[in-house]
């Protein structure tokens, strides 16, 4: 199916050149057809370098966008030779190897995903510049579609509470009033100028259901893509998305109203229904590289990898450690270049796996948990701790009995942390149209700290429900070790990777940083060239858990600062 509503810029050139090249198929790299018993699998295909790349850091509005270039500039994000397309040589090479259906491109992990049978990758793997290759699918046909969430009853302490209700809103007041979303739009902020990518399964009904009509209308659904199937199609397939996206999206007064109305959206289906293998999370990469390239400042994805089917190898819960699943990765690179991550924790609280999956355990995504109506945690929510011993989910929103969108333009209640996931991303993007000058981490950090739970978080909710007036009052409070300008460090507690956020005074400075031990030893020093850069990366190597201090001493003299973070 065609895209029906024109994009709200013009089309530039990156999407038309170096976009879209990675995107669809080549109509003259038809591939070889396999022996009819030959198996056609995806695959992952590593690149050892980017030699031959015409394309230079120096210059990325050649393959950025410019939203995606100033995105990073308003953060202070550099960009690096990760961000740079992999060489066109390489690309050639693979579209000519007999047998190979060369599908995408990756950019950040510097690789291309085929399909082919085993024949055809091992001719892939004699050439010289292929390092490795994964494979992504075993099994070549797809098992019956997974039931959807279905709709549910109202609850009785909901149905109480009514009265007092925006009728504007309809279903959906409760949800986002308990998150200061409506407290948002009534002082003016429903998302404008904000662009959110989507990730999900499908989005029939978007293209005609009256609750989506002023996002048509309006000219605020900027792009569309079907990463299955290779199209722009996406207004088909399986519903959820659509329900996801109103809980967002959704805009007809007296009906039902989403935490962010007046925001612009990517829709982009990632994942097949009918069958469940690691290459969904490769899909999730690929779109997670567009979103970037198209200056992006939000992802929801209402997705999660846990287990695969057979025989695919399913993830284990000691890979739960943001640095193995590939989604994982991947969302880790999105939060890096300044985008702002949001993914559901999972339903898999009441069952026999428990925690949080794929990407929702990497370190700097927002995972998402679900409550009831009334902040009482519900059953199906994934739980923490990462397998690294981080604390998961971030935060909280209502996601059992949540109300959403049908196709037809209906109002649904459903249970899921895919329903809490767009809630709270909805008003995240209001929160931070509103504070325009934070960081994509520093969002975090404040909703974070506006949690019902902020002084004990736990591994059932992590801080808790946030409330946008809170952390408005946050931003506003002035010094805090997290605050907005101030000097920080994070992820805290600390994983594999250390970041300091740099207020402006410390900009354009050497600093020496040393970091020190519950002991009082010193276990690691760097020092950090003069930089213009507001997050700089941390490197000091493998720590034990504890407790550690940080300081941080301007070279040319000045007082030292110190901060502490907890190593798990």
């Amino acid at each position: 199916m065609p895209t029906l509503y024109p994009a709200a810029e013009p089309m530039r050139p990156f999407f038309l050149g170096v976009l879209l090249t990675t995107l669809l198929p080549a109509a003259e790299a038809a591939p070889t057809p396999p022996p009819p018993e030959s198996t056609v699998r995806r695959h992952l295909v590593y690149f050892r370098d980017k030699v031959g790349t015409p394309f230079s850091v120096a210059q990325p509005q050649a393959f950025l966008s410019a939203r995606a270039v100033q995105r990073r500039t308003r953060q202070g994000i550099a960009v690096l030779p990760r961000d740079l397309p992999v060489s066109p040589g390489y690309v050639a090479q693979v579209k000519a190897t007999a047998g190979v259906q060369y599908r995408y491109s990756s950019r950040w992990f510097n690789a291309a995903v085929v399909e082919c049978d085993s024949a055809a990758l091992a001719r892939l793997q004699t050439l010289p510049f292929v390092l490795s290759a994964q494979t992504l699918n075993r099994a070549p046909a797809r098992p019956p579609g997974r039931a959807q969430p279905g709709p549910a009853t109202r609850p009785a302490a909901a149905e109480a509470r009514r009265s007092t209700r925006d009728p504007s809103y309809g279903e959906a007041f409760w949800q986002a009033d308990m998150i200061g979303a409506v407290a948002l739009h009534q002082a003016g902020f429903r998302g404008e100028g904000m662009h959110i990518a989507v990730f999900d399964a499908g989005f029939p009904g978007v293209d005609q259901a009256a609750p989506f009509a002023s996002l048509r209308n309006e000219g605020r659904l900027l792009s569309t893509f079907d990463f299955v199937d290779q199209d722009r199609g996406v207004f088909e397939k399986n519903s959820h998305g659509t329900f996801t996206l109103s809980c967002m999206a959704g805009n007809l007064s007296g009906t039902y109203i989403g935490t962010a109305p007046k925001a612009s959206y990517h829709l982009l289906l990632t994942e097949d229904v009918g069958s469940e293998h690691p290459v969904e999370e490769a899909n999730w990469l690929i779109a997670a590289e567009y979103a970037d390239s198209a200056g992006v400042d939000i992802i929801s994805s209402s997705l999660g990898y846990t287990t695969f089917d057979f025989p695919s190898p399913s993830h284990t819960y000691a890979e739960m450690n943001g640095r193995t699943a590939l989604a994982s990765r991947a969302a880790t690179v999105a939060a890096r270049v300044g985008i702002l991550v949001l993914n559901s924790a999972g339903n898999d609280g009441g069952n026999s796996w428990r925690y949080i999956g794929a990407p929702a355990d990497a370190d700097s995504v927002l995972a998402v948990g679900a409550v009831d109506s009334l902040g009482v945690r519900a059953g199906f929510s994934s739980v923490g701790p990462t397998a690294d011993g981080r604390i998961k989910p971030n935060l909280a929103a209502q996601g059992l009995l949540a109300s959403y969108v049908t196709t037809t333009g209906s109002v649904s209640r459903g249970n899921g942390t895919s329903y809490a996931c767009p809630v709270l991303a909805g008003m995240a993007a209001a929160f931070w149209q509103a504070r325009p000058t934070l960081t994509a981490q520093q969002v975090i950090q404040l909703l974070q700290r506006s949690g019902s739970l902020a002084n004990s978080p736990n591994n059932q909710l992590g801080y808790g429900i946030p409330d946008a007036v809170r952390a408005q009052a946050l931003v506003l409070a002035g010094p805090a070790e997290e605050a907005v300008g101030a000097l920080h460090i994070f992820p805290n507690p600390a994983g594999r990777e250390l970041f300091l956020s740099l207020p402006p005074e410390l900009n354009n400075q050497v600093l020496r940083v040393t970091i020190y031990d519950g002991r009082g030893a010193r276990v690691a020093e760097q020092t950090l060239a003069a930089s213009a850069a507001r997050q700089v990366a941390l490197h000091p190597g493998p720590l034990r858990a504890g407790l550690y201090v940080c300081t941080v001493e301007p070279g040319g003299g000045g007082k030292a600062r110190t901060l502490r973070f907890v190593q798990q």
